[in-house]
């Protein structure tokens, strides 16, 4: 007996699936499962194995955009591709896209909107990247050692202290000496 098995995600935990959830409802899905993770993340990938996991011969995935399954071309077309392994299909209800359907336009479309979504994951990196360079913030954790300190550092090792003297001197680990010496 096939199945009609909902997917939803959002990319952040603030953002809200009743929406979503509530098409898959009304289009017929017995079961939903949902994801509050960016598409790229690994939590998003273990929650899309659970829906794959889950799904029958038969049975149907429907997402309301094709963009839920993943931010990226290679993530979209694996997981439909894990779904057809199944001997499940994908449908999504805001886009012309129904594996059920063997034509070319629809597999044309399936490629082409995971073109789309795999484009629009690049600009969303590259804004990001903008933005940082922009601020000056691009990111990690800011050096726990000013320049005039680091300076000081190598002029002693230079002059033969010890890594291991240095570290406890300045109250850093060896690592972070030998890296500012080999910089």
């Amino acid at each position: 007996m096939s199945a009609l098995i909902g997917w939803a995600r959002v990319s952040t935990a603030d953002q809200s699936l009743d929406s979503q959830i509530e098409q898959l409802e009304q289009a017929g899905c017995i079961k939903v499962f949902s994801n509050k993770h960016s598409g790229a993340g690994a939590k998003n990938e273990e929650a899309l194995k659970q829906l794959v996991d889950y799904v029958r011969d038969g049975d149907t995935v429907v997402v309301t955009k094709l963009d839920r399954l993943g931010r990226s071309l290679r993530q979209v077309l694996q997981t439909i591709e894990s779904i057809r392994a199944k001997g499940a299909e994908l449908r999504a209800l805001e886009q012309p896209v129904d594996t059920s359907k063997q034509d070319a336009f629809s597999n044309a479309m399936l490629q082409l909107l995971g073109v789309f979504a795999e484009m629009e994951r690049t600009f969303i990196v590259e804004r990001t990247q903008a933005g940082r360079e922009a601020t000056g913030r691009k990111g990690g954790r800011p050096f726990k050692l000013g320049e005039d300190v680091r300076a000081m550092i190598v002029a002693e090792f230079k002059k033969g202290t010890s890594k291991n003297a240095l570290s406890q001197k300045y109250d850093v680990s060896r690592l972070t000496i030998k890296r500012i010496v080999e910089a």
